[in-house]
C-alpha cells in the first residue's frame, strides 16, 4: 500500500495508532472500489443506447449520484481517522478491486450485469472489512460500512431483478 495511507495525525479518539492505520488502509480500499464503480456507472450512463435508453440513463444517473455522495463520505471518514484520502488515478488503480471495462458494452443487459457484479463485489469487500475494523472497536467506520453493505446489496438485488425482465420500465 502507498505510504500516503498511513495516519498523519496523532488523535486521541480512543483508537491506537496501529488500529487507526489499519482502519485507514481498509477504508482507502473501499474508497477506491466505490470510486471505480462510480466511474463505471457514469460511463454506462453516458453510453447506453437502444430502446431502453431513457429508463437506464435515468437509473444509472441515480446510481452514480448515490455513489458520488458515498465517495465523499468515505474520503471524509479517512480524514476523520487522521489519514490522507487517496485521490489520484494512480492511487485508485493501485487499490481498486472492481473490474474495469476494456470497451463499452453494446448490450444494456451486459451493463446491468457488470454493475450488479460491482455492487456485489463492494458488498463482499465491505463485509470483509467490517470484521477486521470491528476488532479495533472503530464503531464509526463499522456503522458506516454496515449501512453501505445494505445499499450495495439492495442495488445488486434491483439490478438482478431487472435482468429477469425483457424490458426496463
Amino acid at each position: 500500500m502507498s505510504g500516503k495511507l498511513s495516519v498523519v495525525e496523532n488523535l486521541d479518539i480512543g483508537l491506537e495508532d496501529e488500529s487507526l492505520k489499519d482502519c485507514v488502509e481498509k477504508t482507502s480500499v473501499i474508497l477506491a472500489g466505490t470510486y471505480a464503480l462510480y466511474l463505471k456507472t457514469q460511463y454506462y450512463h453516458w453510453n447506453v443506447v437502444g430502446a431502453e435508453f431513457y429508463n437506464l440513463h435515468k437509473m444509472f444517473e441515480e446510481q452514480y449520484e448515490e455513489l458520488r455522495d458515498a465517495v465523499d463520505d468515505i474520503a471524509e471518514r479517512i480524514r476523520t481517522l487522521g489519514g490522507v484520502s487517496p485521490g489520484t488515478f494512480r492511487e485508485f488503480l493501485e487499490l481498486n478491486f472492481i473490474e474495469e471495462d476494456s470497451e463499452v458494452p453494446q448490450d444494456w443487459r451486459e451493463m446491468v450485469a457488470n454493475l450488479e457484479a460491482g455492487h456485489s463485489s463492494l458488498a463482499k469487500e465491505y463485509r470483509r472489512c467490517v470484521v477486521e475494523i470491528a476488532k479495533h472497536n472503530d464503531e464509526g467506520t463499522t456503522d458506516m460500512f454496515t449501512q453501505r453493505i445494505q445499499v450495495h446489496e439492495k442495488t445488486a438485488w434491483m439490478l438482478r431483478s431487472l435482468l429477469k425482465s425483457k424490458t426496463v420500465s
